[in-house]
């Protein structure tokens, strides 16, 4: 099975759409740790905040990290974290230590 060819506009849209409700799906999973989405899927939050400046950079737009990470958290990132962050566990540490050394 090939994925369809798909014009431009068509696939920017789809690619979107993919975005927001993989955004709105972390927002609804406030149970889901960063450190265990980066151990699990190697990103997390906070990543995809920062390819969003990215993306944005590339278009020659300039958006703070704050203002990144609050489109992707839905509140300021200092919010979620009072509200929904919990303190790491050593066996999580261990498992970023082993899987992002130098993180």
């Amino acid at each position: 099975m090939t994925a369809p060819d798909l014009d431009e506009k068509t696939r920017t849209e789809l690619e979107a759409a993919a975005f927001r409700r993989l955004v709105a799906h972390l927002r609804e999973r406030t149970d889901v740790q960063n450190i265990d989405l980066m151990n699990l899927a190697g990103f997390c939050r906070n990543c995809l905040s920062r390819w969003y400046r990215e993306g944005a950079a590339e278009q020659g737009l300039t958006i703070a990290d704050p203002d990144a990470r609050e489109i992707v958290y839905g509140m300021p990132y200092k919010e979620w974290q009072a509200k929904y962050q919990k303190v790491a566990t050593a066996e999580q540490k261990a498992a970023l230590a082993k899987s992002h050394p130098g993180h």
